[in-house]
């Protein structure tokens, strides 16, 4: 999220940064909101302004015997305090529609990541692994675990629907397996904190990050309360009170009846509210709202978080895109890794962060490449993104299996996220996170790489501590 006053003192900087990712300037019309902003608090502190003087100017008219003054100066007081409410309103428009402005802004790319329109202009830094040469056609990962019966995706459509998938056996075991050695590599050898954050967030979480409000259709939300029965019961009661209190006064009647229906219902509809959450998308939300609102001594820094964790996603935008297959499901599970520094150390972070999701692949012995993704292709609160792309002989192409992404402060400004430097005075920290990596992708490459021609799947070396010494799927 921005800082209004940094676009105002750099709207060139700010526009040519969006014109960059192929959108509109933008400056001026925030300006114009942010003008409406001062305006309204300008007026509303005037009024406040002139209402304390005037109240002090009744008590001296008084004094003086100016009786006629002092009316004209209450009848002035009262005027302000007519219009109050409308001041206070206008004051609460501006700010919000400043807000809602700036948090609708994706992050300004660095100086270094490449230009360009879509996943087409991203720009290819390196390579690792020779892909394996079969002597037989490659299979697709689905075709491999379904011809083991060890992966079924028809009943869990029947479960759940479509994006799901049950695996079983050697395929579960597998799955668990990824993940406890990415953890225990990132926990042992890179310096990771283990954490085991909650899979459930309330909005501010959400916001925090930037999931929220660009990315809502592709959010899972729970309301975790049940409106029907608790606060249903609490409304009547709620209502009932104050119609017997009205009955008793005798101030009952069909306006303030509705009155008082609107109000409980609307107290019920905000706990309601209140209580929704939303199911993670990726630990990325938890792990890095564990520092918001906070002021984390320098010493802290850096800190390094990483979590397993189940990830749910709609997929709204990725309507008819990988329907066959684990490559896009509402389900999955991936190993996060977060980091928060100071602002002068992220970039240097970013380069180790992406490194450590590196060393799975290498260790796993699986080809990939690594890309920096351009100015059109990358995510909404990032500055730079490494996209790491694991060889699948199956599909015959690289694809996505770690995203690595820095996205300096505009994420710790939407969370109120900072440090203390020797200095003394609070700063935004940098944010940083990578999946470390997709677990059930992971999961994709290693059936794909490593199948066999009878159908059968080698396990790779530095997996087999984990699957008891097995060195094939199946046994």
């Amino acid at each position: 999220m921005y800082d209004i006053k940094w676009i105002r003192e750099n709207a060139e900087i700010f526009d040519s940064g969006r014109a960059r990712r192929g959108l509109e300037p933008l400056s001026t019309q925030l300006l114009a909101f942010d003008d409406s902003r001062r305006a309204a608090i300008g007026e509303l502190q005037r009024a406040q302004e002139r209402r304390n003087a005037a109240s002090k100017e009744i008590g001296a008219a008084m004094k003086a015997g100016d009786s006629a003054k002092a009316e004209a100066l209450k009848a002035e007081v009262a005027g302000i305090k007519e219009n109050w409410p409308g001041l206070e309103e206008a004051e609460r428009y501006a700010i919000a529609e400043l807000d809602a402005a700036l948090a609708a802004i994706p992050n300004t790319p660095l100086d270094e990541v490449p230009d360009g329109a879509d996943e087409n202009d991203n720009v290819e830094l390196a390579r690792w692994g020779e892909p394996r040469v079969f002597d037989f056609t490659p299979k697709e990962h689905f075709e491999i675990g379904e011809g083991l019966g060890l992966m079924d995706f028809e009943t869990a459509a029947k479960i759940s629907g479509a994006r799901f998938v049950v695996n079983k056996g050697g395929l579960a075991r597998l799955e668990r397996a990824l993940a406890q050695f990415m953890l225990d590599l990132h926990t042992n050898e890179h310096g990771y904190m283990e954490v085991s954050p909650p899979l459930l967030v309330r909005d501010d979480a959400m916001f925090g990050t930037a999931q929220l409000p660009k990315f809502l259709e592709d959010q899972f939300l729970v309301n975790t309360t049940t409106f029907s029965d608790g606060l249903m019961r609490e409304t009547v009661k709620g209502t009932c009170e104050a119609i017997d209190e009205m009955a008793a006064d005798g101030t009952l009647n069909v306006a303030r009846i509705t009155k008082v229906l609107h109000s409980q219902v609307s107290l019920a509809l905000a706990e309601a509210a209140r209580m929704q959450k939303w199911l993670i998308p990726t630990a990325e939300v938890p792990l890095t709202n564990l520092v918001r609102e906070s002021i984390l001594d320098e010493a802290q820094l850096p800190m390094r978080m990483t979590a397993g964790t189940y990830c749910f996603r709609a997929e709204a935008g990725a309507a008819g895109k990988d329907t066959r297959g684990m490559i896009r499901q509402h389900q999955f599970y991936k190993v996060e890794l977060v980091s928060i520094t100071k602002p002068e150390d992220s970039l240097e972070e970013h380069e180790r962060m992406t490194g450590c999701a590196e060393k799975v692949l290498q260790l796993l012995e699986l080809p990939y490449r690594k890309v920096v993704l351009c100015t059109g292709d990358m995510g909404f609160a990032s500055q730079k993104t490494y996209d790491l792309e694991v060889w699948l002989p199956g599909q015959g192409k690289y694809r996505e299996i770690s995203s690595c992404s820095v996205c300096g402060d505009f994420q710790a400004r939407r969370m109120n996220a900072r440090y203390r430097p020797a200095d003394g005075k609070p700063r935004f920290v940098h944010t940083l996170n990578g999946s470390g990596v997709a677990v059930g992708r992971a999961m994709v490459a290693v059936l794909e790489n490593y199948q066999q021609a009878d159908g059968s799947v080698d396990v790779p070396r530095v997996l087999r501590p984990y699957m008891g010494g097995l060195t094939r799927i199946p046994s």
